[in-house]
């Protein structure tokens, strides 16, 4: 599952992030990063997506 996130994250990062944590404040944060850009939000998404706290 977590091969699909990322691959919907290198598309569009905030569906990533929502596919993993929800409208949580990841999500958020993570719309403000890849609105100021692209490879921030994409950074953000693929390291909230790979870290195995959950």
């Amino acid at each position: 599952m977590d091969f699909l996130r990322i691959i919907l994250s290198v598309i569009i990062p905030p569906v990533g992030v929502f596919l993993q944590v929800g409208f949580g404040l990841h999500f958020w944060i993570n719309i403000l990063l890849t609105l100021l850009g692209y490879i921030p939000g994409l950074i953000h998404a693929i390291w909230i997506i790979t870290r195995k706290t959950n």
